[in-house]
C-alpha cells in the first residue's frame, strides 16, 4: 500500500491533458548572441528576434523587456502585432484584445464586432479581416502599414521583399542594414536567402552593434531610411 499514492499520481500525470489546459509557452531565450565567423549563421535567430522586438518596442512605445516577457509566457508575435496595432488605432487595451483572442480563437471573431474601418486600421488589414486573411497575413499587413506610414521603404521595394518570401523579422532587419549600407533591402535579404551571406555577416559589415539595436531602430524611425551611412 505504501506505493499506491505515487502510482496513482504517476498515472494521473500520464493522462493526456485537454488542449486548453496545456500552457502555450514558447522559449524566447537565445544562447548565441554574437557573430562568430567560424559559425556565421549561429546567432542569426537572435539578431532577427532582437531587431523585431526593438522595432516593435519603438513603434508602440512599450518596454522591450516586457515584450520579451510576453513572448516567453506564450504570446505569439503575430498576435502581438495585431493586438497592439488595433489597440493603438482604436483606443483599446492590447491586453484586452489578446484575452479576447484567446477566448474566441480567431481574430475575425474578436474584431468583426468592432467594425474597424479601412481608414483607421489600413486598407489591406481591413480587406483581410473581411475576407480570408489568416493571422500571419494580418500581422504582415500591420508591419507593411507601419513601413508605408513611416516611409521606411519605397512601396515597390517592400512589395519585392514580400514577393521574395521575406518574413516580418527579415523585412525589418534588412531595412535596418540597408539604412546603414545604402544597399537595397531586397538585395540584402536575397543574399541571406541564397546562402551567400548571413545576417550576422551583414551586421558586422555594416558595423551595427546588436547591443545597441533599439537605438539603431530609433534612429531609423526618427531619421528615415535615406539618412543611412552613419
Amino acid at each position: 500500500m505504501r506505493y499506491a499514492l505515487p502510482t496513482i499520481t504517476l498515472m494521473l500525470l500520464l493522462l493526456p491533458l485537454p488542449a486548453g489546459a496545456i500552457p502555450a509557452i514558447t522559449c524566447h531565450c537565445f544562447t548565441d548572441r554574437s557573430y562568430d565567423p567560424a559559425r556565421p549563421a549561429l546567432a542569426d535567430p537572435y539578431f532577427l528576434a532582437t531587431t523585431q522586438n526593438s522595432f516593435f518596442a519603438e513603434v508602440f512605445g512599450v518596454d522591450k523587456k516586457s515584450l520579451v516577457m510576453k513572448k516567453q509566457q506564450g504570446a505569439a508575435s503575430d498576435d502581438l502585432w495585431i493586438a497592439y496595432w488595433v489597440g493603438s488605432k482604436m483606443g483599446m487595451s492590447p491586453e484586452s484584445l489578446l484575452k479576447a483572442r484567446q477566448e474566441r480563437g480567431q481574430w475575425k471573431d474578436v474584431l468583426a464586432p468592432l467594425r474597424p474601418s479601412a481608414k483607421v486600421v489600413g486598407t489591406r488589414f481591413a480587406a483581410l479581416l473581411n475576407g480570408k486573411g489568416s493571422q500571419p497575413l494580418l500581422a504582415e499587413a500591420v508591419v507593411d502599414e507601419l513601413f508605408r506610414s513611416r516611409q521606411l521603404l519605397p512601396d515597390k521595394e517592400l512589395a519585392a521583399l514580400r514577393q521574395a518570401g521575406a518574413s516580418n523579422q527579415e523585412v525589418i532587419l534588412a531595412t535596418v542594414i540597408a539604412a546603414r549600407t545604402r544597399q537595397p533591402a531586397r538585395q540584402i535579404y536575397l543574399g541571406v536567402k541564397n546562402g551567400s551571406r548571413t545576417w550576422g555577416a551583414h551586421l558586422q559589415g555594416a558595423k551595427i552593434d546588436t547591443k545597441n539595436m533599439q537605438q539603431e531602430v530609433a534612429d531609423l524611425l526618427h531619421l528615415g531610411p535615406n539618412q543611412g551611412g552613419r
